[in-house]
């Protein structure tokens, strides 16, 4: 992996917008910020809502011998095991969803000279372009963590059902 600096963006940005940036530019550039910090906004929720389930779903395995939703690992392995199967899904959401928060718009200024407007409006499109794909990424992440997280609490809802299926048949 390349180490990377924040000095060579920081120049090619300043080398982008000049003395005076066009308005025009500015508004893009606050539309693809704005549009990236909602992202981030959903995808920390969705951590939160996440780390909640996982909670909740171990609430079987950790809950006080006689609650309504415990098991007991000793007597019941094939529904402590199917708790720990529901919860894993969950644990897979989180994981996008901090790979998701982790995504960030590195652009390679390499081959581009800032000489001159043609080489700003190169920078521009290529800072863009970061912006988008980050955005995208970001997005496509965000879509799997909510699927699995959805498979996640569906498997665990199963796992309740059998919990007081089995606890009702005693």
């Amino acid at each position: 992996m390349r180490n990377s600096t924040y000095r060579t963006r920081l120049r090619a940005f300043q080398a982008m917008r000049g003395d005076d940036p066009p308005p025009g530019f500015i508004a893009d550039l606050e539309f693809l910020e704005n549009r990236d910090l909602d992202l981030s906004v959903r995808i920390g929720g969705m951590l939160a809502f996440n780390a909640l389930m996982v909670t909740i779903g171990t609430h079987p395995i950790s809950a006080s011998p006689g609650a309504p939703l415990s098991v007991d690992a000793a007597t019941q392995p094939g529904l402590t095991i199917a708790s720990l199967i529901g919860l894993a899904p969950l644990i897979a959401s989180s994981a996008l969803c901090l790979r998701a928060l982790l995504l960030g718009e590195e652009f390679d200024t390499d081959g581009l000279e800032s000489d001159g407007d043609d080489g700003a409006a190169k920078l521009q499109r290529r800072l863009f372009a970061a912006f988008v794909h980050s955005i995208d990424a970001q997005g496509r992440l965000l879509r799997q963590a909510v699927v699995t997280t959805l498979i996640g609490g569906t498997l665990t809802l199963m796992v309740w059902a059998a919990i007081l299926a089995d606890k009702m048949g005693r």
